[in-house]
C-alpha cells in the first residue's frame, strides 16, 4: 500500500518516521516544491527503515502517488510579520488549489487527509476543491482536534494515575482557542469521570478543570515558544489516522469534514466524533452535551464560518 505525503516540512518529515516506526503502507513517498528537501528527508527516513518495518521511503514527483490509498497534506505557507490570517489564508488558498489539483489528477481514488493549519478552513477548501473531481467529502478529512484530543486525555491520565488510552475524552470543535473540552461525557474505563474520581478519593476541583483546559488549549503556543514548532505530536496522530484508513480499523476519531449543520451553524467543518474507515468518513455521532458546552460548540464552529465566509468574500470557494 502507498502512503503519499505533500510537504516534507516539519510535521510532513515527522508523519513519515511516525509511519515507518508503526511499519504503516509498504511505500512512502515525498514531494516538496523544494526537492531537495524532499529527497533529504527521504534518504534520511530510510536510514531509519532497518531499525523499524521493511517499506520503501523516496521523494517524488505527483504522478508518483498514482495508486495511492492516502495522501496527507501538509503542505503551506507560513504567516508571515504583520500578516493577517485571512491574508495568510489567501495565500494557502491559491497553494491547495494547485496541490489538490495534482493530486487527484494522479491519484483519483485517494483518501485526503489535511494536516496544514488552520485546519478546520483548510480541510473545507481541500473538499470543495476535490468536488471538481467528484470525490465525496467523505473521502476528504483534516487532523482537526486528534492531536488535541490525546492532549486532553494524556493530562487526565497523568492526573488519574490511568493509562491514557483507557481515558474516553473528546476535544471539539475547532483545532484552536475556541476549542470544546467535553467534561460531561468524560469516562474512564466505562466509568463516569467524577464517578471514578470519588471511588479512588482523588480531587476533580474547577481549578484542576481550568488548569488541564490551559495545558490543551494552550499547548501549541508553550511548545512554538520553547522549541519553533509542534510536530512529534501532530506526526504521531496522523500516523494513527492513516493506520485507521489502511487497516479500515473502523475507529472513532475527532476529524474534521464538512458538515451541512453544525450546532446551528451552517455549512462548516469543525471537529466532532466521527467513525473512520477504509474509504474515509462513515458516520457521525454528535456527542451529548451540557448546556455551557453546547453553546461553546456553536461559538467554536462560528468562528470556522467566519474564516469561511472570509474566503468566500474574496472569491476563493
Amino acid at each position: 500500500m502507498k502512503i503519499g505525503i505533500v510537504g516534507s516540512g516539519l510535521v510532513g518529515a515527522t508523519a513519515a518516521y511516525a509511519l515507518i516506526m508503526r511499519g504503516l503502507g509498504r511505500e512512502i513517498v515525498l514531494i516538496d516544491k523544494n526537492t531537495e528537501r524532499a529527497e533529504a528527508e527521504a534518504d534520511d527516513l530510510l536510514h531509519a527503515v532497518p531499525f523499524a518495518h521493511p517499506l520503501t521511503v523516496r521523494a517524488g514527483s505527483y504522478a508518483d502517488l498514482a495508486g495511492s490509498r492516502l495522501v496527507i497534506i501538509a503542505a503551506g505557507a507560513n504567516q508571515k510579520p504583520g500578516e493577517t490570517r485571512l491574508q495568510l489564508l489567501t495565500r494557502n488558498a491559491a497553494i491547495f488549489r494547485e496541490v489538490v489539483d495534482n493530486i487527484l489528477r494522479h491519484a483519483p481514488d485517494t483518501v485526503l487527509v489535511v494536516a496544514t493549519n488552520p485546519v478546520d478552513v483548510m480541510t473545507h477548501l481541500t473538499a470543495r476543491y476535490a468536488a471538481a473531481y467528484e470525490v465525496p467529502p467523505s473521502r476528504v478529512f483534516g487532523s482537526g482536534t486528534t492531536l488535541d484530543t490525546a492532549r486532553f486525555r494524556a493530562l487526565l491520565g497523568r492526573h488519574l494515575g490511568v493509562d491514557p488510552q483507557h481515558v474516553h475524552a473528546h476535544v471539539l470543535g475547532e483545532h484552536g482557542d475556541s476549542e470544546v473540552l467535553t467534561w460531561s461525557s468524560a469516562t474512564v474505563g466505562g466509568v463516569p469521570l467524577v464517578a471514578f474520581c470519588q471511588q479512588r478519593d482523588l480531587a476533580l476541583t474547577d481549578a484542576l478543570r481550568q488548569d488541564i483546559d490551559a495545558r490543551v488549549r494552550r499547548a501549541a503556543y508553550h511548545i512554538i515558544s520553547g522549541k519553533g514548532a509542534t510536530y512529534y505530536g501532530i506526526g504521531s496522530a496522523l500516523a494513527r489516522i492513516a493506520g485507521v484508513v489502511l487497516q479500515d480499523q473502523r475507529a472513532l476519531l475527532t476529524v474534521c469534514t464538512p458538515r451541512p449543520e453544525i450546532a446551528g451553524v451552517p455549512n462548516v467543518t469543525v471537529s466532532l466524533p466521527h467513525l473512520v474507515g477504509g474509504r474515509g468518513i462513515i458516520d457521525t455521532f454528535p456527542p451529548q452535551l451540557n448546556g455551557d458546552e453546547a453553546e461553546a460548540l456553536r461559538r467554536s464552529a462560528q468562528v470556522v464560518a467566519e474564516a469561511i465566509g472570509g474566503l468566500r468574500t474574496e472569491g476563493l470557494i
